[in-house]
Parts: C-alpha cells; structure tokens; sequence
C-alpha cells in the first residue's frame, strides 16, 4: 500500500460529513483570496484551496463565493493559521493544522480532545520532525489508463516518487516542483483526485491494544469534527 493508502481509505468513510467538510474548504479558499486575490492564475494558494475544493465535490456555487467573499469584504474576521502538535495514545504522533478567528478557543478545543483521547498535547517541533512535507497528487484509476504511460509523464513532469495501488496512482513531489508537476500533468489531461501539500510520517506506529485504537479513534474524529480544524496528520498504523 502506498504512502497515503489509509488517508484515502480515511477519506471514504467520512462521506457523511460532506457540509462540515464544505465549511473548511470555503473558509480556506476565503483565507487564500483574501492575502492573494481572487485570481488563481495570480494566487497559487488560492488555486491549490480551489482545487483541493473540487476533489472533494464542492458545489461551484461554492466555490465562487468563497472566493468572492475572501477578495471583497470579510465581515471584519482576522483568521490564524496554527499548528499544534503532540502525542496520541500509544505514543503515536499527531499534528493538526487550524485556520481560526478565535485562537483561544482552538487551543482549548485541540487541548481538551487530546485529553479525551488520553494523548498529551506537546510543544512545537515535538513531532513534526517525524514528518516531511510534501506535494501529494492522486490519479484515480480508469478504464484504459496504462501504467507505463502514466509513470514516464509522471517522471518527466518532474515528481520525486511514484506508486501503483489497485485503484489509483500516488504521485509525489518536493514542495518547490509542486505546482509545476501538478500545472504539467493536468493539462496532459490528467485530473486529480487529490492535489495538496501535505505531511507525510516518515515511520509508523502499531497500536496493540483496544483501548489505544478506541481512544487514538476518538481523538482523530473530535479533531477532524472541529470547524477550526483543517488537516490532522499521524504516523498510526491503521488496519483494516
């Protein structure tokens, strides 16, 4: 399985939370107009925030008036971005990326769901050096795609890595070669079905025990359920 196989199996079952899902990516596209414009083709991480958008299904309605929100008036909200890092039970590590307008709040929040799922909120760079950062494309498998094909302009875009798993294919880049990957493929025609720097864990961590699993559970579900909260990275081992 390749490096993002449980994100992706992840993914799938959080289809039931499409409008909360919704509300973090309008609030991302809004912050990304609003330090760059409303212009994509001027503002990469406008462009990257639509795209991640439309992978996940966002309507394009949407879509537009977050941008258009983000460029004109924001109502006055002043949003943070933060990273708050630590650990989950079993001593897996956790890192979570926030855009607030109420920092408080989002620290008390991150800190309390930590507590319920018995893992300790840590210190910055407690855990992210366990973790690259990375641009992560996915290519959803179709009928008549070849392998080969794929890979050698996959390579010659200028990614770093390459996988094939059953029903799609992990593309992989340094951060700087992001966009141009990403703007080369795409106009070969390929569509993405994830396109968006990310943090990968450079190792795993088993959890043995059903209370860990219960517990690491329930605090990647209050985190992911938080509005403030837009990405949760681990390095846990999940299986089937």
């Amino acid at each position: 399985m390749g490096r993002i196989g449980t994100i992706i199996n992840r993914k799938g079952k959080q289809d039931a939370k499409k409008a909360k899902e919704f509300t973090k990516l309008g609030r991302y596209i809004m912050v990304a107009a609003k330090e760059g414009g409303g212009d994509p083709e001027y503002n990469a991480a406008l462009k990257s925030a639509i795209e991640k958008a439309k992978a996940a299904n966002m309507p394009n309605d949407n879509i537009d008036r977050a941008v258009k929100k983000g460029a004109g008036d924001n109502d006055g909200a002043i949003f943070s971005e933060l990273t708050y890092e630590g650990y989950g039970p079993g001593g897996v590590a956790v890192l979570v990326e926030c855009l607030t307008d109420n920092t408080n709040r989002t620290a008390a929040d991150v800190r309390s769901y930590f507590v319920k799922g018995k893992g300790n909120l840590g210190t910055n760079g407690c855990v992210s050096f366990m973790f690259d950062r990375k641009g992560v494309l996915v290519i959803d498998k179709q009928d008549g795609m070849d392998d080969e094909e794929i890979e050698m302009a996959v390579i010659e875009a200028g990614a770093e890595d390459f996988t094939v798993e059953e029903d799609h294919y992990e593309i992989y880049t340094e951060i700087s070669d992001f966009a141009g990957v990403r703007d080369t493929l795409s106009n070969q025609g390929y569509e993405f079905s994830m396109a968006e720097l990310r943090y990968l864990p450079q190792t795993m961590t088993a959890l043995t025990t059903e209370d860990d699993i219960k517990y690491m559970t329930k605090l990647i579900d209050l985190l992911e359920d938080n509005d403030d909260v837009q990405n949760v990275y681990h390095n846990w081992e999940e299986t089937e």
